[in-house]
Formats: C-alpha cells, structure tokens, sequence
C-alpha cells in the first residue's frame, strides 16, 4: 500500500530550525512544533537543540509521558524519507600491537626520546671543551 503521508529528507527537515520555523524528526515520523514552542515544558531551546538530526533517543530519555505521546500526533507533518537518510559507513577498528617484553619497551622509547639524550651529551662534549680551552 503507498504511503498515504509526505516524505521528508532530513536535509529538508533540517532546514527549519529556527525559532518561528522548527521541525523535529522522532522515530521516522516528522512534526512542525513551531507553534507549541512555547508551551514545550523543556523550553524551546531543547527543540532548537535536536533540529536536523533524529531526535528518537533525545526524546525517549527525557521520558515524556503518555499524554506527551499523544500531543506529538497534533504536530505530525509526514514521515521521514528513509531513502534519503546516508548510510553510516562501518568503523573499523585497529588494536596497537604492545611489545611483549621489557627490551623491547626501552628500544621503543629511546627511539622515541631520542633528543633527550642527546642533547645531554652534546651538552657534556660543549662544556668539556670550554672549560678544557681555559686551562
């Protein structure tokens, strides 16, 4: 069966974000809340916050009542086009190989310290010279 409500990209949704124009997309389902704004117990600000992104987990852990649930229903404009919704790419996820032994751990920071003992001992051979120089 076709859907009987409009479609909307959440780019689409996006763009009405404003105080006297807000959209808020909850579980696939779009509303125009600009006109309960200032009734909205949180403040508009909390509205304003969850524009032009799925506000499905905002919503639920505020723990809006049932009454809330069904006022929603009075602001529904139509769904969200899933279509148009990008695709998350996967994360892949890399572990950094720890060395297995102590040698291995000293080579690996004297490789990654290197300055610092050699700017002790060129200091050394500098202040040798010069105090060698005087004599």
């Amino acid at each position: 069966m076709p859907t009987l409500t409009k479609l909307y990209s959440m780019e689409e949704a996006a763009t009405h974000n404003k105080q006297d124009d807000c959209w808020v997309v909850i579980d696939g389902k779009v509303y125009d809340v600009t006109s309960y704004m200032d009734e909205h117990p949180g403040g508009d600000d909390v509205l304003l916050a969850v524009t032009g992104k799925d506000a499905t987990d905002d919503f639920e852990d505020a723990g809006h009542s049932k009454d809330a649930r069904e006022l929603m229903e009075k602001y529904f404009i139509g769904e969200l086009d899933e279509s148009s919704v990008p695709e998350i790419p996967e994360l892949k996820i890399f572990k950094k190989e720890q060395p297995t032994d102590s040698v291995q751990k000293l080579v690996d920071l004297t490789k990654q310290y290197w300055v610092v003992p050699v700017s002790i001992i060129t200091i050394s051979v500098a202040v040798s010279v010069l105090f060698s120089r005087k004599r």
